[in-house]
């Protein structure tokens, strides 16, 4: 029996509320980890000097790691709220969910460690270790949300007590790079580094936000193709009919909310030609929440997965999801979440929201170690 020889799908409103939350934990950290990457990547290549780049790692300096956090709520909600879902993922995925983990550890101490030395090949190599850190986690993200518009194939494997459960194949790892997949993790990138320029020449002066400005520029171009073709390609190709249990009303948002990345990307563009460069911000930054809603749109009710090839077991977003009592609770807990959006947005806006150029960075300067 397949998934499509189960009964009528009928999910409840706190896991349909518990799918929209964990979107949302994506969508922030999409948004704020994007132009943190994109800021990472451009570090070797806008920073001519040591204190063009340390300007630039003093851009996203006070937030980095928290924006990081983001990931960690967005896994833990998955965990909390569908761990039939949390369980697979990371079951059948661990090889790129590594990579992930690998990518961070790399940045986060390059970070750390960049300044310990007066030498310059000591920072070099660390500045290269933050363009590599942050490259990884988009590149995997991108191919690996893709594949779930595609369905990742689920088969059922027996555990030692004889019970079913689902699992990603083994030997995966490959067959995720379909050129679909490819076209995704390529366009996650791009769209990460025009978004991290857009960001430097927000809150950047002189010559290091004239070159962010050429930089995104010429990335958006790219991002924007890339994103025209994702998005045609994945709503045209990849869409279960009414019947197989995706709802007709959501490919209308995975549309709508595709053209609008386009048209964002665009728009970034554009702004970004004119020097107006919140106008060019706010582009990016709308064109990376509207793919990430158009993912979830996707994931609506296999979360992702391809059941067609299961016998006895299936995962949906019923099947996958906590108790009820577990998501009430849950949801009660969900008060934070404005406050964490609030202090977020103040510490940006409101304590760090000066220029920064070359001229703020004192001489080159040994931090000792602990």
């Amino acid at each position: 029996m397949t998934i499509f020889d189960l009964p009528t799908y009928a999910p409840s409103i706190f896991q349909i509320i518990w799918l929209v939350l964990v979107a949302v934990l994506w969508i922030g950290f999409f948004f704020f980890e994007g132009f943190d990457f994109g800021v990472g990547m451009l570090v070797p290549f806008l920073g001519k000097t040591d204190k063009e780049r340390r300007v630039l790692i003093n851009t996203v300096g006070p937030h980095w790691d928290g924006n990081e956090v983001w990931l960690l709520t967005a896994g833990g909600a998955m965990f909390a709220a569908f761990p039939g879902w949390y369980a697979t993922l990371f079951s059948g995925l661990y090889l790129p969910l590594l990579l992930v983990l690998l990518g961070l550890i790399l940045r986060g101490v390059a970070m750390e460690y960049r300044s310990k030395q007066e030498s310059r090949l000591w920072r070099t190599v660390w500045d290269w270790l933050i363009a590599i850190g942050s490259l990884l986690p988009p590149l995997v993200f991108g191919v690996g949300f893709a594949n779930f518009i595609i369905g990742v194939p689920l088969v059922e494997k027996i555990t030692a007590f004889g019970n079913p459960i689902a699992l990603v194949p083994e030997g995966l790892f490959w067959g995720l790079f379909s050129p679909f997949a490819l076209i995704g993790g390529l366009l996650i990138v791009a769209l990460f580094i025009s978004h991290g320029a857009f960001f430097v020449a927000l809150k950047t002066r002189g010559e290091i936000a004239e070159r962010a400005q050429k930089s995104g520029g010429v990335v958006a171009l790219v991002a924007l193709v890339l994103a025209a073709a994702f998005v045609v390609w994945g709503n045209l190709a990849f869409w279960l009919p009414a019947e197989q249990g995706q709802l007709p009303w959501l490919k209308v948002v995975a549309w709508v909310t595709g053209a609008i990345a386009v048209l964002c990307i665009a728009l970034a563009w554009f702004m970004n030609g004119k020097g107006r460069d919140g106008w060019a911000f706010i582009g990016s930054s709308l064109a990376t929440v509207m793919l990430v809603v158009m993912f979830f749109a996707h994931f609506y009710p296999g979360l992702g997965f391809d059941n067609g090839l299961l016998t006895s077991v299936t995962i949906d977003i019923s099947s996958a999801s906590s108790t009820q009592h577990t998501l009430t609770l849950m949801t009660i807990a969900c008060i934070m979440v404005p406050v964490v959006l609030g202090y977020t947005f103040w510490s940006y806006f409101g304590v760090f929201k000066r220029r920064l150029s070359a001229d703020n960075i004192p001489d080159l300067e040994v931090v000792a170690a602990a």
